[in-house]
């Protein structure tokens, strides 16, 4: 009896530890957002009154926006047991949609957070100067030319590595692009058959922008670039157009190469401080010793031997295109929001060489108002929301841009038919999103888009006679500033004397260059690796 009645306490005794241990059991709520692409539906995981767990069940956003954005987001709503947080910088919407769902889901508990709006934010931090700190290299800038410098300098035996990005996810514009330029003696090409050289890339790419020193360092650098980068585990397994390369035929490259950049960052624990903005160089008697920066209200000092730049151009910067490339400001941009130029004064301050500022990429057709880049070969036809064609023969990027922004709306649609859908993996991707019309007859399509029928008959007759046909409301946008400051072959800045800058890099669109992407990476490594064998 005395032992049956201890068994029953030691029965009782863990029970209570178990109800302590794991409380109430969990519950699952289900609410509604909409992020930057649509309605998006998260699961929402709560034991009692504590929020566990979120799983994003549905969304209509960009995949390399949305898998870094919403582990960020989710933390800092578990963190703080609110979807009262601040936005997740480069993702705003997403942010914006994923919080609302959580409210939304929430309100089944009786708890109301009242409106969600886009500018809800977390409690501001109160302003604090923290104490300097000190590495070998900072790297200010973690897009391609960013995340390439830091992985080269890991390589070259750099120890103490700081990188630095001012968004709240990496990668910057390059984990958009489908295709990555300029790519020569990779696995592709040679599969097509295709044995390209240096001398022959030089020989094409010579051009007033850039020195032929430069060239030559961009073409031995992309020559030793996919071997690199299959060394990572990125794979551009598509080649087309000589140099052109993609992930797969049905494969965004940038997706690819990013996700792997970063991984590759992760591997080597590079100290990678996201939402930490760069202000201004630290120079002492000429040479640069450091960068001052700002993350949220903390202010302080990063002291190195060597800082790399790699903060990208300054498209999103009205101010600054209207004063460098007037007309411009107008436009509206495909590229990251954080592309504002910031060290263009910081240049001009310290008396840093800059050149081509009125140099502009502008990309023919992004979607309205998605801003995706669209569009792809020859056949399509341009009319305005009147049914009517209206640009000259022949038009300069900038013609077009701003004959598309005189028309009604500022925008144009772009006509196409099967035979284009057919020859160009963008439109066929547009199209499965749900981001272009199809329509079996040119009536049908009219009729969809809001087009006189008979003006879109008479604009499109050199189209085949057949249907589908297809069509996507577009604007032109500035993709890229290609001016910037100046650096020579080897990545160091040169001041307005014409002289390098001791302990001062940078590589990708925040130098003056007529390359892009594949650019961004190749200079990026030589910027790590320079730097790391400045300070040996």
């Amino acid at each position: 009896m005395i032992l049956e009645g201890k068994m029953k306490r030691k029965v009782l005794f863990f029970t209570a530890l178990s109800v302590l241990a794991f409380g109430q059991s969990e519950k699952s709520y289900i609410g509604k957002g909409n992020g930057y692409g649509g309605e998006l539906k998260v699961n929402v995981k709560t034991k009692g009154e504590e929020i566990v767990d979120l799983e994003l069940i549905s969304h209509k956003e960009t995949s390399p926006v949305v898998k870094r954005a919403f582990p960020v987001i989710k933390e800092r709503i578990i963190e703080a047991q609110s979807p009262i947080v601040d936005n997740v910088s480069g993702a705003t919407y997403t942010s914006f949609g994923v919080k609302r769902a959580v409210a939304q889901a929430l309100k089944a508990q009786g708890k109301d957070y009242g409106k969600i709006t886009v500018k809800t934010g977390g409690p501001k931090e109160e302003i604090a100067y923290l104490e300097p700190v000190n590495t070998d290299i900072v790297i200010v800038g973690g897009g391609p030319a960013g995340l390439a410098a830091a992985i080269s300098a890991k390589e070259a035996g750099a120890k103490n590595i700081i990188l630095i990005e001012k968004l709240d996810i990496l990668s910057g514009n390059g984990k958009f692009d489908m295709n990555f330029f300029d790519l020569i003696n990779s696995e592709a090409q040679k599969k097509n058959g295709t044995f390209d050289t240096v001398e022959a890339f030089v020989k094409d790419k010579a051009n007033k922008m850039d020195t032929i020193e430069r060239t030559q360092a961009q073409a031995e650098g992309a020559f030793k670039l996919d071997a690199w980068l299959r060394g990572m585990g990125i794979e551009l397994n598509h080649n087309y157009g000589l140099r052109n390369h993609m992930a797969e035929k049905d494969a965004y490259a940038g997706e690819e190469i990013q996700d792997g950049l970063e991984k590759k960052v992760k591997e080597l624990g590079i100290d990678v401080r996201t939402g930490t903005k760069g202000l201004d160089l630290i120079v002492k008697d000429g040479e640069v010793t450091g960068v001052k920066v700002q993350n949220k209200n903390k202010f302080y000092d990063i002291n190195a031997k060597a800082v790399i730049l790699a903060t990208g151009g300054f498209s999103h910067n009205k101010e600054l295109l209207a004063k460098y490339a007037p007309g411009s400001e107008t436009l509206a941009t495909s590229n990251q929001m954080s592309a504002t130029g910031d060290f263009i004064p910081v240049f001009e301050k310290n008396n840093l060489k800059m050149d081509n500022l009125d140099v502009l990429s502008i990309f023919s057709f992004i979607l309205v108002p998605s801003r995706d880049l669209t569009g792809g070969g020859d056949g399509y036809i341009l009319v305005n929301q009147e049914g009517k064609t209206f640009l000259k023969d022949k038009p300069t990027s900038m013609e077009r841009a701003k004959s598309i922004e005189a028309q009604t709306g500022s925008y144009a649609y772009y006509i196409y038919d099967q035979d284009l859908y057919d020859s160009f993996y963008r439109l066929q991707k547009h199209n499965n999103l749900g981001l272009h019309t199809k329509a079996e007859t040119i009536e049908e399509l009219a009729k969809k888009l809001n087009i006189p029928v008979e003006e879109l008959k008479n604009s499109t007759k050199t189209l085949r006679k057949e249907g589908p046909y297809y069509g996507a409301k577009v604007q032109s946008a500035i993709h890229m500033t290609k001016g910037g400051v100046v650096a020579d072959e080897k990545t160091q800045v040169v001041n307005t004397k014409g002289e390098k800058v001791k302990g001062l890099y940078a590589a990708g669109e925040v130098t003056s260059t007529s390359a892009a992407y594949s650019a961004a990476v190749v200079f990026g490594r030589i910027a790590g690796e320079e730097a790391a064998n400045s300070i040996k």
